[in-house]
């Protein structure tokens, strides 16, 4: 008879999250970090909202061509600079003291950028929020990640990217708002920027609040204060010894475990150097690149050219467009966002390819029509298919670039192979940003076949090479790629620490072991004597209920 397997369903909590205490409690306190995406999507989207603005565009003398490149990539090349630090940063002081970092560089970049007199002056503050930004991205994520309670992590993740169009959305209507209250003054652009501090601010005074990951806290020797946190808001009472906290704790050392053995000392190469890291790398490397060149890149950055190159050239038209769609947006990327565990990664990123591909060839087509034809209709026609492109790009590249990432990289690698990500977004980005008002130019409307082949590539690959990860922790995800020896190691490794802590019960729905037994002593035995048990009831932090155990019920929860 073969040993049974264990998943985190037989031990979470059963019902609304909003009734459990500490999951209540953390959610709240993960606003902090997921603000982090509202930030980059408000200094992303910013220059994009500026260009339609008279004042700004008369106070830096009308940039265009590769002057209004670079005010775009400013941004990006500083993220870029701050890339090679961050991963050693979050790995060694910690995910919160590195997303304070990026915080106060941050607030130094906006206010350079609000009292900027000249271009060049611009310029260096873009650069300076880039390089700020570039830390609170990497640590966000993974705080949020390796924190969050296991059936909120993916929904949490998620959101945590399509929480980029909240920032995008205040930028929109913000320049919206500047441009009919202010007019031609110069403060209808200088107050747009200001609005930039209001996130760091926010961060700098209340990150302290939000627990350090527990995965780190472990990784570090710290392990007593890694069980507390846990035990605090993934437990209903608070208890160390809670089947939940031991299950995570002893999933988390022999994972760590697993890992150390496997490369003494983590390097950049340690992302290559093994088949099952490799072939993740391949996965995070083509996702980061179609994140940006699916042809979202010409609307994201460069709406103005868009929209006057389909006829459409009042300023007020221009701004409420633009505002209306990063509303869309972010209806959009929640509501794929909050269907991750629902049709799962794998079934979004396939929906998503290829509705893009169809309806960005109906756009080429309408866009083609009004320049060779001058089909007034056509012109109309176009910015429905800019928002439908959106809600198929939304649906699964907004929320699940970052999510999948994280969830398919061991946590030896996951700073450095986020930060790999990263900057393959960025240089694909700055691609973008210098290419793409070029070609527009240049051969208008062609341009947009590029894309449309492009997308095609995208769609294979998504077929080929994407697997399914909902319903596992983060350990047996990133093990998925590894081979079934150490996914199997893992369920078993938490699921027998865990029933060992179920002897006798201790309140209502909790269950421990008889022996004080250490998390040390437990996973310390398992390493060392397997054994066979028999198989867990089902525990449920809510009421204590039990049946048999399928990970199936990972969707009903």
């Amino acid at each position: 008879m073969a040993p049974p397997e264990w998943t985190i369903v037989d031990f979470i909590h059963r019902g609304p999250w909003w009734r459990n205490h500490g999951i209540r409690v953390l959610n709240l306190l993960l606003i902090v970090p997921l603000l982090t995406a509202s930030i980059n999507g408000l200094d992303s989207s910013l220059v994009n909202g500026l260009q339609i603005l008279p004042a700004w565009q008369d106070f830096f003398t009308h940039p265009d061509g590769k002057t209004l490149g670079l005010i775009s990539a400013a941004q990006v090349i500083g993220s870029i600079a701050g890339l090679p630090f961050t991963p050693y940063c979050s790995d060694n002081l910690g995910r919160r003291p590195t997303l304070f970092i990026g915080a106060l560089v941050m607030l130094a970049g906006v206010a350079l950028q609000s009292s900027a007199t000249g271009i060049g002056m611009f310029i260096g503050a873009r650069g300076l929020i880039g390089f700020g930004l570039t830390f609170a991205l990497n640590a966000a994520p993974l705080l949020i990640t390796e924190l969050a309670y296991p059936t909120q992590r993916g929904k949490l993740t998620s959101m945590y990217n399509a929480s980029w169009y909240f920032g995008s959305i205040l930028s929109a209507w913000t320049c919206f708002g500047a441009w009919n209250g202010a007019g031609t003054s110069p403060w209808s652009w200088r107050i747009p920027t200001l609005i930039q501090a209001l996130g760091p601010v926010i961060q700098v005074f209340l990150i302290w609040l939000v627990p350090e990951s527990p995965r780190f806290l472990v990784a570090k020797g710290r392990e007593s204060k890694a069980a507390s946190a846990l035990a605090r808001f993934h437990s209903m009472t608070a208890d160390e010894r809670d089947p939940l906290v031991v299950f995570e704790m002893a999933q988390i050392r022999h994972a760590l475990k697993m890992e150390k053995e496997a490369a003494q000392s983590t390097s950049f190469s340690t992302l290559f150097a093994t088949p099952g890291n490799r072939r993740r790398m391949c996965i995070i490397i083509a996702l980061a690149i179609f994140s940006q060149w699916s042809g979202n890149g010409l609307v994201s950055y460069y709406i103005n050219l868009v929209l006057e190159g389909v006829g459409i050239s009042d300023a007020g038209t221009k701004a409420a467009i633009n505002g209306g769609l990063q509303v869309w947006n972010l209806v959009a990327a929640m509501s794929g966002a909050l269907l991750v565990d629902k049709l799962g990664r794998r079934t979004l990123f396939i929906i998503s390819n290829v509705g893009m591909l169809i309806d960005f060839a109906a756009w080429t087509l309408t866009t083609a029509l009004f320049n060779t034809l001058h089909e007034a209709a056509a012109a109309k026609t176009t910015i429905p298919f800019i928002f439908i492109f959106y809600f198929f790009y939304d649906i699964a590249y907004t929320p699940m670039l970052i999510a999948y990432t994280l969830e398919i990289l061991p946590f030896n690698i996951r700073a450095k192979g986020f930060a790999v990500m990263n900057l393959v977004v960025s240089l694909t980005l700055a691609f973008n940003q210098f290419v793409n008002p070029w070609a527009l130019d240049a051969i208008g409307w062609k341009y947009y076949l590029v894309y449309c082949g492009w997308l095609i590539i995208e769609l294979v690959f998504i077929v080929v090479c994407i697997i399914e990860t909902k319903g596992r922790t983060l350990e047996e995800t990133a093990a998925l790629f590894d081979g079934e020896q150490q996914p199997h190691a893992l369920m078993q490794t938490g699921g027998e620490a865990a029933t060992m802590s179920m002897g006798v019960p201790r309140g209502p729905g909790i269950w421990v072991q008889e022996e004080k037994s250490t998390i040390t002593d437990i996973v310390e035995m398992h390493d060392a004597t397997p054994r066979r048990v028999a198989g867990p009831s089902r525990y449920s932090a809510a009421n204590g209920d039990s049946e048999s155990a399928s990970s199936r019920d990972w969707e009903a929860l």
